[in-house]
């Protein structure tokens, strides 16, 4: 490990918006305020600044938080870890608890990469001391879940297919004495679970429904929560094949899986007074003679029949029987989440999930807790008028509309087919990846939703 890490004082750090530099110059002595000018330094975001002491020695550093936008964010804190030099440091001046937690989030989220295939180890960041009135649990809770999802999401399809996905669910359940089940290959026929079965079975990596079941114990009757991940291991398109393009990302189709997998490690670390049943349909679409085809109709664990429109949308295939097996509990909240459909980018960019769900006041409840938690979820409405336009002359449903507008309401509208007992379901529609490179955010893997759905749990059921 670089020595300046393991120092035993830390440097001091301020971070300060362009608003607060005067008067924070106005208290320091000559020689900085003349070093800060010659640098031109204005408190721009993510700029940095760094003082010596007489002898040349790092002494301090300052850190601009750019132009005031309200509450800190970890995303204000994220970018300085590759600005400042790898070394250990501690906030100079006290933040809100809130904001407090946050900063040391950002530093935190900051410091992932993902090694796995590369020779020797990345060069550290800076690290950041828990400043005062952070939450430290929840930082260390929220950066162990984050990395697992970003670390599953950004292992290419070859070593992390359904097997692999599984055998980190049977881990999970297994550090947290949880109950785990899967069905494989042709026991998803046999159990009904005939649609997840249609969309898998063309890979020689056997399809399977994945189940977790946990609960804080006690003597009481604690109210339900099931949290279902699309678990598309490689999504080649199927017979409606997808350009190369389209597929190079592909690896994080499972990118639902992986959230809900990391957000029932949050649940089941915090001990939430709530009965957790995890359930991820993991499959690759791929193409063989065995491939399922446009134009079959597929039978579903509901009984619904549905004609394939584009094997492409085999996500809301596989969900639904998820769903339905769900559904016949009535937990008092479902939540699914899936890397579902390309209109939602379209709608809201890669940054921003869609939000769905079938009861307006937990739907902005969420989304007003997510944007308290900087992990936005973003409202969409689930319009009924448009649920005709999934019909079919053969069958029950098609699994897509013919119209080329509001794909990610049509999804939506498609899985809300399958919850019809359950009071209060969500439905997230996410990208989990980061397509551009960004202070603290790296390339790859973004478990969004993780946090935001955590909280919003947690202040629903509490702690058992």
């Amino acid at each position: 490990m670089n020595a300046d890490l393991c120092s035993v004082v830390p440097v001091p750090l301020w971070l300060l918006h362009e608003d607060e530099l005067s008067g924070w110059l106005e208290r320091q002595a000559p020689p900085i305020r003349q070093w800060l000018a010659a640098q031109n330094f204005k408190a721009e975001r993510h700029r940095v600044a760094l003082l010596a002491d007489a002898d040349g020695r790092l002494a301090a550093a300052v850190g601009g938080l750019g132009k005031r936008h309200g509450k800190l964010s970890l995303w204000d804190a994220a970018g300085f870890v590759e600005r400042l030099p790898p070394q250990r440091f501690a906030l100079a001046q006290t933040f809100a608890p809130a904001e407090a937690t946050q900063i040391a989030l950002g530093f935190a989220y900051a410091a992932y990469r993902f090694e796995r295939y590369r020779n020797g180890r990345a060069e550290p960041g800076a690290t950041l001391d828990q400043p005062v009135g952070a939450d430290r649990t929840y930082v260390e809770l929220a950066v162990a879940a984050l990395t697992m999802a970003r670390n599953w999401i950004n292992t290419p399809a070859a070593d992390f297919g359904p097997a692999e996905l599984a055998a980190a669910a049977r881990d999970l359940a297994g550090r947290h004495g949880a109950a785990f089940r899967e069905w494989v290959g042709p026991e998803l026929v046999s159990a009904n679970f005939p649609a997840i079965h249609a969309v898998g079975r063309a890979s020689a990596r056997a399809p399977r429904l994945i189940e977790l079941r946990w609960t804080p114990g006690g003597e009481r009757a604690l109210p339900k929560v099931v949290l279902i991940g699309k678990g598309v291991c490689f999504d080649t398109g199927g017979l409606d094949l997808k350009p190369s393009a389209g597929m190079a990302l592909m690896k994080k189709d499972m990118g639902g899986a992986a959230v809900t997998l990391a957000l029932a490690h949050m649940c089941m670390s915090a001990r939430i007074a709530a009965d957790v049943r995890v359930l991820v349909p993991a499959v690759e679409n791929s193409v063989s003679g065995d491939a399922y085809r446009p134009g079959d109709v597929l039978a579903t664990r509901k009984g619904l029949t549905v004609e394939v429109g584009n094997t492409d949308a085999e996500g809301r295939l596989v969900l639904c029987d998820a769903l339905a097996l769900a559904d016949v509990e009535q937990p008092d909240v479902m939540i699914d989440f899936a890397t579902l459909t390309g209109a939602a980018r379209v709608a809201l960019g890669p940054e921003v999930p869609a939000l769905f769900g079938s009861d307006a006041e937990l739907v902005a409840g969420l989304a007003r807790t997510a944007a308290a938690e900087h992990d936005v979820l973003w409202p969409m409405p689930l319009w009924a008028p448009y649920d005709e336009e999934l019909g079919s002359k053969v069958a029950d449903m098609n699994n897509v509309s013919a119209s080329a507008f509001a794909g990610a309401i049509f999804g939506a509208l498609f899985l809300k087919r399958f919850v019809t007992a359950s009071p209060r379901w969500l439905h997230v529609d996410l990208y989990a990846w980061n397509p551009r490179e960004r202070p603290g955010r790296s390339l790859g893997a973004e478990p969004q939703g993780v946090r935001a759905v955590f909280r919003f749990l947690m202040e629903r059921y509490g702690a058992g």
